[in-house]
């Protein structure tokens, strides 16, 4: 990585360091030279122990004391700018926009709508299908009777995320069930094929640069192993979904190519942040890390920056971060 201007290091508040998107960002924005302050709401998350990182724990996004949490910590720390890598943040953050500005400090958000729409898979289908953007066929669960005779099916949280109870079934009865063990569920046709995941960024003006990859192996919802691809329709799909949402800044989209299948591209979710394989997309040659700074201190995205080279393999792992002996609080 190039070495910046000194002139442009940043201190940078990086919030879910205990998630691989937040800690894998916070490590990259440290190897670039900027000082990083990283937040999470477990104590025994462990970016929280990541050397040349000033950490905090903070509240729950659903805690009614994570506003206060995250603003006493900015007027003690003073970033220059925060990336959240938490969805569950962004409805906070979104109301917070105003207060962090006003604390000098800078964000990049999508609209709330945006943040609505990206976290609620019905109104997701809903704003896919008005845009005309292929999506998986969506049923709430007292519409199950509608479901097409042996269709696939897959029963799933409405505001989930990752894999955390996500279940396969076949048959109507089989998806009933299904309804009443998952909170809050949607139903939604199964689609099989190539899964993809593109790591984007969207400019102020609407523009998107996506760099796909194949997710090979995933575990938890996150890529394991993974390798860049090139498919111009599934970059162009991407795209239509980023602007159906309005979504701006680092954006994650996933879906299927199918085989022989029409629609042949498949748009199944957007989460408006970094995803956990985004470190791919930099090694295929991508600049995402530095153009969404730029981005986030309104200065011009290089969309020349951000092509990317096909056939980039990515493989992570599960490492020791500490042994130690220190004391837990709580009950174990």
């Amino acid at each position: 990585m190039n070495t910046p201007d000194p002139a442009e290091l940043r201190r940078i508040l990086v919030t879910g360091i205990g998630g691989a998107p937040g800690l894998d960002l916070a490590l990259t924005l440290l190897k670039l030279g900027h000082e990083v302050i990283g937040t999470d709401s477990n104590p025994l998350a462990p970016g929280l122990l990541a050397p040349g990182i000033t950490t905090r724990t903070i509240a729950r996004a659903d805690s009614p004391l994570f506003a206060a949490d995250l603003m006493e910590l900015v007027h003690d720390l003073k970033p220059d700018a925060l990336i959240c890598c938490v969805e569950n943040e962004l409805p906070q953050l979104v109301h917070l926009r105003g207060h962090l500005e006003r604390a000098g400090v800078r964000t990049w958000l999508p609209p709330a709508a945006s943040v609505t729409t990206a976290g609620d898979k019905w109104e997701f289908h809903q704003a896919m299908r008005a845009a005309r953007v292929p999506t998986p066929q969506t049923w709430l669960p007292d519409r199950i009777g509608q479901t097409p005779d042996g269709t696939e099916l897959v029963v799933k949280p409405r505001r989930g995320q990752g894999s955390k109870d996500v279940h396969f079934c076949r048959t109507r009865e089989q998806a009933r069930v299904l309804c009443e063990l998952v909170p809050a569920p949607i139903v939604q046709q199964r689609v099989r094929g190539v899964e993809f995941s593109a790591d984007c960024l969207t400019d102020r003006n609407g523009r998107t640069s996506a760099i796909l990859r194949r997710r090979l192996m995933v575990q938890a919802g996150m890529s394991m192993v993974a390798v860049t691809i090139d498919d111009p329709e599934a970059t162009k799909r991407v795209a239509e979904a980023i602007r159906a949402i309005g979504a701006v800044g680092p954006v994650d989209v996933q879906g299927f190519i199918t085989d022989g299948a029409d629609p042949r591209v498949v748009i199944t979710e957007i989460n408006a942040r970094f995803a956990a394989g985004f470190l791919l997309a930099e090694e295929a040659g991508a600049d995402l890390v530095r153009q969404t700074l730029n981005g986030l201190f309104r200065q011009p995205v290089d969309h020349r920056r951000l092509t990317y080279r096909g056939g980039i393999f990515l493989t992570k792992y599960v490492a020791v971060m500490s042994t130690e002996s220190r004391a837990v609080s709580g009950t174990l």
